[in-house]
């Protein structure tokens, strides 16, 4: 790539695609897997543009079933990306369960931080509360839809949030997130439903644009930005290792 590609911190995608299709994106995507055995296969691809998590998604029974501790540490050992774990609310999982696989996902963390992309829907308090006794280094509130004291003890809490194209209407939240916290995300193809055309990881133009007149910045430079906040994650989180080389580059010259 010859330019500052878009950053989609989240976003699903099959784990068999065709390495052609990913690069077409031109985008830097941190793909979610929504569960131990999709990361697994996934595990030994080397896409150069395309950051695969680690993920067990809490609205997924058989994932939360199958959840190990000792699989979820050894498959985070190559990836700077834990994604997509949390809790749900609305999920028929039992809450009880949910709260065993996150608690001992974060347990792990604490020892190896990574970026952790964090899925919280009717669940916002009981997210802050685990992060609260389990903290880690590298939280990220996916489509955060928390109220105002929440998403103040979340900015507290030092958790940066990936907007996507759904949340652009929720002004309430997105004016205490502050600049330096936020990143771009599709959640395609959930939160991007809203969002322009071509809809696919990656396309976060809509999001880009709606930022830099929300900070009053240049088009231009609002890319830049969330490069720079991107970097200072990776830093907090310790993980610049696990990144492919062309990535930390970048990240080092923003």
């Amino acid at each position: 790539m010859s330019r500052i590609p878009p950053i989609d911190l989240h976003a699903h995608i099959r784990p068999d695609i065709a390495p052609s299709e990913l690069t077409a994106l031109e985008s830097l995507v941190f793909a979610a897997t929504r569960s131990l055995a999709e990361a697994e296969q996934v595990s030994a691809r080397a896409d150069p543009w395309t950051i695969w998590g680690v993920g067990c998604h809490p609205g997924l029974a058989r994932a939360q079933k199958a959840f190990s501790s000792g699989r979820f540490c050894n498959l985070i050992a190559t990836t700077p990306s834990v994604n997509e774990v949390g809790l749900d609310g609305t999920s028929r999982v039992p809450i009880a369960r949910q709260l065993q696989t996150f608690e001992s996902i974060l347990d792990v963390l604490q020892d190896n931080p990574r970026i952790t992309s964090i899925h919280s829907t009717g669940a916002t308090q009981s997210i802050l509360d685990s992060l609260q006794k389990r903290p880690i280094r590298g939280a990220v509130l996916h489509w955060w839809l928390g109220d105002e004291e929440q998403t103040r003890r979340a900015v507290g809490m030092g958790c940066y949030f990936s907007v996507n194209s759904s949340m652009l209407r929720h002004n309430e939240i997105l004016d205490l997130i502050p600049p330096d916290r936020v990143l771009t995300e599709t959640d395609h193809p959930f939160g991007d439903r809203q969002a322009a055309r071509p809809r696919r990881p990656g396309s976060v133009a809509d999001v880009e644009s709606a930022l830099a007149r929300r900070h009053d910045l240049p088009p231009g430079q609002i890319r830049q930005r969330l490069w720079s906040n991107l970097a200072d994650l990776v830093a907090s989180a310790g993980c610049a290792a696990q990144l492919p080389r062309q990535i930390r580059v970048l990240l080092a010259s923003t």
